[in-house]
């Protein structure tokens, strides 16, 4: 009988390795993160008529939002500005491209950004299908680089967070991923090992090279990204987490 490589090996490092604690990442890998900040920042633009403050429509405003935002979360996680600093400015830059210079504004929206977004509850697709099945199985624990305030909401409200024993979240701590302190801090409140953990996240530096400089295990979920990965296990979807667990 002849087969498949990758098949082979993922049957022979499932038959080998015996993990007894999984982490997860939250945004983007169980929390559907895209879906919901986009649903949430168009009914700001509806709700504040910012059409009438910038002139542009709301696909356009939303996309230069998210670049400010996403080079601003680099800069956070690079330890380059503070999360005060973040969240005052990332709807300020994002308007001043538009030349409406009202922080006040800015922040307003911001704080109503969080209320609001860390409240939706759409899920990456098979969640809960795959926690139901690893729960049994498994401790499960949360690893991520969010803001307190919102995971705490974000887990309460989606219905996730019955399934997870630790739950890490780096606001507060002084470090985040890939920082390999917050994997050891994990690990040290799970009561686990690098050799019975593996951590399950969408975010190749963050998660993926960050349990790998502690010797943990690691699940890429590659959501279309261009990445070459040498993870120890690569999916394109939640629900393939059943052929390796």
């Amino acid at each position: 009988m002849v087969f498949h490589t990758d098949l082979c090996n993922s049957l022979c490092k499932k038959l080998v390795k015996q993990y007894k604690h999984i982490f997860f990442d939250l945004d983007r890998t169980l929390w559907d993160f895209e879906s919901n900040s986009h649903e949430t920042l168009t009914e700001l633009y509806h709700d504040h008529n910012i059409h009438q403050k910038i002139g542009v429509g709301v696909d356009h405003f939303i996309e230069t939002y998210k670049k400010k935002n996403s080079s601003m979360w680099e800069d956070y996680r690079n330890g380059l500005i503070d999360k005060p600093t973040l969240r005052k400015l990332r709807f300020h830059h994002a308007l001043l491209e538009y030349d409406y210079n009202h922080p006040d504004f800015a922040i307003e929206l911001n704080e109503q950004y969080i209320y609001d977004c860390s409240r939706k509850t759409k899920l990456i697709d098979h969640s809960i299908e795959v926690l139901e099945y690893l729960f049994p199985k498994y401790s499960l624990h949360i690893i991520t680089n969010g803001f307190v305030e919102a995971q705490e909401i974000k887990l309460k409200e989606s219905g996730l967070k019955r399934f997870f024993e630790q739950i890490i979240i780096s606001d507060g701590l002084g470090f985040k991923k890939p920082d390999k302190r917050i994997f050891h801090y994990a690990m040290k409140k799970a009561k686990a090992l690098s050799a019975n953990s593996i951590m399950v996240g969408d975010d190749y530096g963050p998660d993926v090279l960050g349990a790998k400089q502690v010797g943990m295990d690691q699940v890429f979920f590659n959501t279309g990204q261009s990445i070459h990965s040498e993870a120890t296990y690569n999916i394109d979807q939640l629900i393939e987490l059943k052929d390796i667990l």
